[in-house]
Protein backbone atom coordinates (compact mmCIF):
# COMPACT_ATOMS: atom_id res chain seq x y z
CA UNK A 1 0.00 0.00 0.00
CA UNK A 2 1.25 3.53 -0.33
CA UNK A 3 1.87 5.69 2.90
CA UNK A 4 3.81 8.77 4.14
CA UNK A 5 6.91 7.94 5.93
CA UNK A 6 7.75 10.04 8.80
CA UNK A 7 11.40 9.87 8.13
CA UNK A 8 13.21 12.41 10.60
CA UNK A 9 11.98 15.46 12.87
CA UNK A 10 12.01 18.73 11.44
CA UNK A 11 10.97 20.08 7.67
CA UNK A 12 7.95 18.24 5.93
CA UNK A 13 11.06 17.07 3.58
CA UNK A 14 11.11 14.61 5.46
CA UNK A 15 7.87 12.87 4.77
CA UNK A 16 8.52 10.52 2.14
CA UNK A 17 5.75 8.54 -0.16
CA UNK A 18 6.66 4.95 0.43
CA UNK A 19 5.18 1.10 -0.45
CA UNK A 20 4.71 -0.20 2.61
CA UNK A 21 3.11 -3.42 3.34
CA UNK A 22 -0.96 -3.43 4.19
CA UNK A 23 -1.60 -4.11 8.09
CA UNK A 24 -3.48 -6.94 9.10
CA UNK A 25 -5.83 -6.93 11.73
CA UNK A 26 -5.75 -8.54 15.19
CA UNK A 27 -8.54 -10.20 16.12
CA UNK A 28 -10.22 -7.26 18.41
CA UNK A 29 -8.93 -4.87 15.08
CA UNK A 30 -10.63 -3.79 11.77
CA UNK A 31 -9.10 -3.06 8.43
CA UNK A 32 -9.92 0.36 7.36
CA UNK A 33 -9.31 1.93 3.80
CA UNK A 34 -8.58 5.37 4.21
CA UNK A 35 -10.81 8.03 1.60
CA UNK A 36 -9.52 11.01 3.43
CA UNK A 37 -7.11 12.23 6.67
CA UNK A 38 -6.22 15.65 7.24
CA UNK A 39 -3.10 17.92 7.79
CA UNK A 40 -3.57 19.47 11.31
CA UNK A 41 -1.85 21.87 13.29
CA UNK A 42 -1.10 19.14 15.39
CA UNK A 43 0.68 17.08 13.05
CA UNK A 44 2.58 19.71 12.10
CA UNK A 45 3.44 19.96 15.64
CA UNK A 46 4.17 16.27 15.60
CA UNK A 47 5.96 16.45 12.67
CA UNK A 48 8.63 19.19 14.34
CA UNK A 49 8.22 17.87 17.57
CA UNK A 50 7.28 21.24 18.84
CA UNK A 51 5.43 20.86 22.00
CA UNK A 52 5.62 22.22 25.25
CA UNK A 53 9.00 21.23 27.30
CA UNK A 54 7.58 18.45 29.57
CA UNK A 55 5.33 16.99 26.96
CA UNK A 56 8.45 16.69 24.32
CA UNK A 57 9.65 14.70 26.23
CA UNK A 58 8.47 11.30 26.92
CA UNK A 59 6.54 11.77 23.55
CA UNK A 60 10.35 11.90 22.02
CA UNK A 61 11.10 8.77 24.08
CA UNK A 62 7.79 6.73 22.87
CA UNK A 63 8.21 7.89 19.26
CA UNK A 64 12.12 7.82 18.78
CA UNK A 65 14.65 9.98 20.42
CA UNK A 66 16.78 10.79 17.20
CA UNK A 67 13.84 10.03 14.50
CA UNK A 68 10.85 8.44 14.73
CA UNK A 69 11.37 4.70 15.07
CA UNK A 70 8.00 3.43 16.87
CA UNK A 71 5.44 5.37 15.16
CA UNK A 72 6.70 5.81 11.65
CA UNK A 73 2.88 7.39 9.73
CA UNK A 74 1.75 10.43 10.46
CA UNK A 75 -2.32 11.52 10.98
CA UNK A 76 -4.60 11.54 13.37
CA UNK A 77 -8.04 12.03 11.47
CA UNK A 78 -9.42 9.47 9.02
CA UNK A 79 -12.63 8.74 7.05
CA UNK A 80 -12.88 5.57 4.91
CA UNK A 81 -14.65 2.18 4.52
CA UNK A 82 -14.39 -1.36 6.44
CA UNK A 83 -13.10 -4.03 4.53
CA UNK A 84 -11.88 -6.47 7.35
CA UNK A 85 -12.52 -7.57 10.68
CA UNK A 86 -10.93 -9.19 13.30
CA UNK A 87 -13.30 -12.86 14.42
CA UNK A 88 -13.81 -10.79 17.74
CA UNK A 89 -15.44 -7.95 16.60
CA UNK A 90 -18.65 -7.56 16.86
CA UNK A 91 -19.78 -3.62 16.05
CA UNK A 92 -18.29 -3.54 13.19
CA UNK A 93 -19.14 -5.29 9.49
CA UNK A 94 -17.41 -5.27 6.15
CA UNK A 95 -18.92 -2.08 4.46
CA UNK A 96 -19.53 0.12 7.35
CA UNK A 97 -18.64 3.77 6.58
CA UNK A 98 -16.50 4.84 9.20
CA UNK A 99 -14.20 7.84 10.61
CA UNK A 100 -12.62 8.73 13.80
CA UNK A 101 -9.19 9.92 15.82
CA UNK A 102 -6.33 7.84 15.96
CA UNK A 103 -4.14 9.94 18.76
CA UNK A 104 -0.99 8.56 19.57
CA UNK A 105 -1.42 5.97 17.49
CA UNK A 106 -1.33 8.01 14.71
CA UNK A 107 -1.07 6.23 10.81
CA UNK A 108 -3.57 8.04 8.83
CA UNK A 109 -1.42 9.22 6.05
CA UNK A 110 -1.81 5.68 4.63
CA UNK A 111 -4.28 3.71 2.41
CA UNK A 112 -4.87 1.41 4.95
CA UNK A 113 -5.34 1.42 9.06
CA UNK A 114 -6.07 -1.06 11.77
CA UNK A 115 -7.99 -0.34 14.68
CA UNK A 116 -9.41 -1.53 18.15
CA UNK A 117 -13.17 -2.18 18.06
CA UNK A 118 -12.83 -0.17 21.10
CA UNK A 119 -11.22 2.90 22.47
CA UNK A 120 -7.64 2.20 23.16
CA UNK A 121 -4.97 3.76 26.22
CA UNK A 122 -3.47 5.81 23.16
CA UNK A 123 -6.91 8.05 22.66
CA UNK A 124 -7.88 6.72 19.42
CA UNK A 125 -12.01 6.52 18.84
CA UNK A 126 -14.01 5.70 15.95
CA UNK A 127 -17.38 5.49 14.84
CA UNK A 128 -20.27 5.48 12.03
CA UNK A 129 -19.53 8.40 9.82
CA UNK A 130 -22.64 10.68 8.76
CA UNK A 131 -23.56 9.70 5.75
CA UNK A 132 -25.23 13.34 4.61
CA UNK A 133 -21.52 14.70 4.31
CA UNK A 134 -19.23 13.16 2.52
CA UNK A 135 -15.46 11.31 3.21
CA UNK A 136 -13.67 14.30 2.82
CA UNK A 137 -16.00 15.74 4.99
CA UNK A 138 -16.05 13.22 7.95
CA UNK A 139 -12.35 12.98 8.18
CA UNK A 140 -12.15 16.96 9.05
CA UNK A 141 -14.56 16.58 11.87
CA UNK A 142 -13.44 14.03 14.69
CA UNK A 143 -10.28 16.09 16.48
CA UNK A 144 -11.53 19.42 16.07
CA UNK A 145 -15.42 18.71 16.84
CA UNK A 146 -14.53 16.26 19.69
CA UNK A 147 -12.49 18.90 21.33
CA UNK A 148 -14.81 21.53 20.81
CA UNK A 149 -17.93 19.48 22.07
CA UNK A 150 -16.49 18.59 25.11
CA UNK A 151 -15.06 21.82 25.73
CA UNK A 152 -18.53 23.56 25.52
CA UNK A 153 -20.40 20.68 27.66
CA UNK A 154 -18.47 21.57 30.51
CA UNK A 155 -19.24 24.93 30.65
CA UNK A 156 -22.76 24.77 30.04
CA UNK A 157 -23.66 27.58 27.92
CA UNK A 158 -27.09 28.83 28.15
CA UNK A 159 -29.44 30.92 26.09
CA UNK A 160 -28.16 34.43 25.56
CA UNK A 161 -24.66 34.14 27.23
CA UNK A 162 -22.13 35.98 25.34
CA UNK A 163 -19.17 34.06 24.06
CA UNK A 164 -16.05 35.33 22.61
CA UNK A 165 -13.51 32.29 21.04
CA UNK A 166 -10.25 33.16 20.38
CA UNK A 167 -8.76 31.16 17.55
CA UNK A 168 -11.76 30.97 15.70
CA UNK A 169 -11.07 29.80 12.82
CA UNK A 170 -9.19 26.87 13.18
CA UNK A 171 -10.42 23.00 13.59
CA UNK A 172 -11.62 23.85 17.10
CA UNK A 173 -12.86 26.90 16.57
CA UNK A 174 -15.30 26.38 13.83
CA UNK A 175 -16.79 23.92 15.46
CA UNK A 176 -17.03 26.39 18.87
CA UNK A 177 -18.41 28.55 17.33
CA UNK A 178 -21.36 26.69 15.64
CA UNK A 179 -22.33 24.73 18.81
CA UNK A 180 -22.20 27.93 20.83
CA UNK A 181 -24.68 29.35 18.25
CA UNK A 182 -26.66 26.33 18.31
CA UNK A 183 -26.83 26.24 21.97
CA UNK A 184 -28.67 29.86 22.19
CA UNK A 185 -25.22 32.39 22.47
CA UNK A 186 -24.21 35.24 21.04
CA UNK A 187 -20.70 34.78 19.90
CA UNK A 188 -17.86 36.83 18.75
CA UNK A 189 -14.63 35.22 17.01
CA UNK A 190 -11.57 36.44 17.20
CA UNK A 191 -8.84 35.65 14.57
CA UNK A 192 -6.93 37.22 11.24
CA UNK A 193 -8.22 39.56 9.07
CA UNK A 194 -8.80 36.42 6.00
CA UNK A 195 -11.12 34.46 8.26
CA UNK A 196 -13.89 36.85 9.50
CA UNK A 197 -16.15 36.51 6.14
CA UNK A 198 -15.58 32.71 6.84
CA UNK A 199 -16.77 33.30 10.81
CA UNK A 200 -19.48 35.17 9.75
CA UNK A 201 -20.75 32.89 7.01
CA UNK A 202 -20.83 30.07 9.53
CA UNK A 203 -22.88 31.77 12.19
CA UNK A 204 -20.91 34.59 14.55
CA UNK A 205 -22.41 37.33 15.39
CA UNK A 206 -19.36 39.61 15.57
CA UNK A 207 -15.61 39.21 14.48
CA UNK A 208 -12.28 40.73 15.43
CA UNK A 209 -9.45 41.13 13.83
CA UNK A 210 -7.01 40.30 16.86
CA UNK A 211 -4.35 42.39 14.87
CA UNK A 212 -6.33 45.34 14.77
CA UNK A 213 -8.26 44.91 18.04
CA UNK A 214 -7.74 43.86 21.74
CA UNK A 215 -10.65 42.53 22.98
CA UNK A 216 -9.80 42.66 25.82
CA UNK A 217 -9.38 46.35 25.83
CA UNK A 218 -13.09 47.17 24.13
CA UNK A 219 -15.01 47.50 27.64
CA UNK A 220 -17.54 44.29 26.67
CA UNK A 221 -17.99 41.41 28.85
CA UNK A 222 -18.47 37.88 28.27
CA UNK A 223 -20.11 34.69 30.44
CA UNK A 224 -17.95 32.49 28.21
CA UNK A 225 -13.77 33.22 26.84
CA UNK A 226 -12.44 30.04 24.94
CA UNK A 227 -9.20 30.29 23.99
CA UNK A 228 -8.27 27.27 21.07
CA UNK A 229 -4.77 27.98 20.81
CA UNK A 230 -3.38 28.99 23.59
CA UNK A 231 -3.00 32.57 22.67
CA UNK A 232 -5.32 34.74 24.81
CA UNK A 233 -3.67 37.47 27.19
CA UNK A 234 -4.71 35.82 30.63
CA UNK A 235 -4.60 38.86 32.65
CA UNK A 236 -7.11 41.08 30.48
CA UNK A 237 -9.46 37.71 29.94
CA UNK A 238 -10.25 37.35 33.23
CA UNK A 239 -11.16 40.95 33.27
CA UNK A 240 -12.94 40.53 30.44
CA UNK A 241 -15.29 38.31 32.36
CA UNK A 242 -18.49 38.75 34.12
CA UNK A 243 -18.47 37.95 37.63
CA UNK A 244 -19.92 34.65 36.93
CA UNK A 245 -17.94 33.55 33.52
CA UNK A 246 -15.81 31.24 32.41
CA UNK A 247 -12.44 31.04 30.51
CA UNK A 248 -11.40 27.95 29.01
CA UNK A 249 -8.36 27.34 27.54
CA UNK A 250 -8.04 24.24 25.22
CA UNK A 251 -4.32 24.37 24.47
CA UNK A 252 -2.61 25.54 27.70
CA UNK A 253 1.01 26.38 27.64
CA UNK A 254 3.08 26.21 30.96
CA UNK A 255 2.84 29.61 31.78
CA UNK A 256 -0.87 29.83 31.15
CA UNK A 257 -1.19 26.56 33.53
CA UNK A 258 0.59 28.69 36.09
CA UNK A 259 -1.46 31.68 35.52
CA UNK A 260 -4.47 29.55 36.38
CA UNK A 261 -3.39 27.82 39.18
CA UNK A 262 -2.14 31.24 40.62
CA UNK A 263 -5.50 33.16 40.04
CA UNK A 264 -8.17 29.81 41.19
CA UNK A 265 -10.11 30.45 44.21
CA UNK A 266 -9.80 34.46 43.77
CA UNK A 267 -13.31 34.95 42.64
CA UNK A 268 -16.76 33.10 40.88
CA UNK A 269 -15.15 33.49 37.52
CA UNK A 270 -14.19 29.74 36.61
CA UNK A 271 -10.93 29.10 35.49
CA UNK A 272 -10.68 25.67 32.60
CA UNK A 273 -8.51 23.89 31.05
CA UNK A 274 -7.93 21.03 28.92
CA UNK A 275 -9.94 17.57 29.65
CA UNK A 276 -9.70 15.23 27.05
CA UNK A 277 -12.96 13.82 25.61
CA UNK A 278 -12.29 11.71 22.44
CA UNK A 279 -15.22 8.81 23.47
CA UNK A 280 -17.17 7.32 21.20
CA UNK A 281 -20.16 8.62 22.85
CA UNK A 282 -19.76 12.19 21.59
CA UNK A 283 -18.33 10.85 18.23
CA UNK A 284 -21.83 9.86 18.10
CA UNK A 285 -23.18 13.15 19.31
CA UNK A 286 -21.37 15.05 16.47
CA UNK A 287 -22.46 12.60 13.95
CA UNK A 288 -26.23 13.21 14.96
CA UNK A 289 -25.60 17.05 15.24
CA UNK A 290 -24.12 16.72 11.67
CA UNK A 291 -26.89 14.77 10.20
CA UNK A 292 -29.40 17.17 11.59
CA UNK A 293 -27.52 20.42 10.28
CA UNK A 294 -26.73 21.62 13.84
CA UNK A 295 -22.80 22.25 12.41
CA UNK A 296 -21.13 21.38 9.19
CA UNK A 297 -17.01 20.96 8.45
CA UNK A 298 -15.08 23.87 6.97
CA UNK A 299 -12.71 22.68 4.71
CA UNK A 300 -10.29 25.25 3.27
CA UNK A 301 -7.55 23.11 0.66
CA UNK A 302 -7.85 19.53 -0.11
CA UNK A 303 -4.26 17.77 -1.27
CA UNK A 304 -3.46 14.33 -2.57
CA UNK A 305 -1.63 11.89 -0.36
CA UNK A 306 1.19 13.07 -3.09
CA UNK A 307 1.17 16.47 -1.69
CA UNK A 308 1.68 15.74 2.06
CA UNK A 309 4.32 18.33 2.56
CA UNK A 310 2.97 21.24 0.53
CA UNK A 311 0.08 20.48 3.11
CA UNK A 312 2.25 20.66 5.89
CA UNK A 313 3.34 23.92 4.65
CA UNK A 314 0.46 25.42 4.08
CA UNK A 315 -1.02 24.84 7.16
CA UNK A 316 2.32 26.17 8.94
CA UNK A 317 1.66 29.53 7.28
CA UNK A 318 -1.59 29.65 10.05
CA UNK A 319 -3.57 31.09 7.57
CA UNK A 320 -6.23 28.10 7.05
CA UNK A 321 -9.66 28.08 7.77
CA UNK A 322 -11.47 25.66 9.52
CA UNK A 323 -9.58 22.13 7.93
CA UNK A 324 -7.29 20.67 5.45
CA UNK A 325 -7.95 18.03 4.29
CA UNK A 326 -6.01 15.24 2.38
CA UNK A 327 -7.50 12.96 -0.26
CA UNK A 328 -6.22 9.06 -0.54
CA UNK A 329 -7.11 7.49 -3.79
Amino acid sequence: MKAILWTKYGSPDGLQLNEVEEPTPNDNEVLIKIHAATASRADTEFRRLKLPFLFSIPIRLYIGVIRPTRIKILGTEFAGEIVATGKEVTKYQTGDQVYGYTGLGMGTYAEYLCLPEEPSALASVMGKRPLNITYEEAAAVPFGGLEALHSLERVNIQPGDKVLIVGAGGSIGTYSVQLAKHYGAEVTGVDSTGKLDMLRSIGADHVTDYRREDYTKNGQKYDVIMDTIGGSPFAGSIRSLNENGTYLNVNPKMVHRLQMGWTSGGSNKKLLSWEAGYTTENLSKLKELIEAGAIKPVIDRTYPLEQIAEAHRYVETDQKKGNVVIVIK
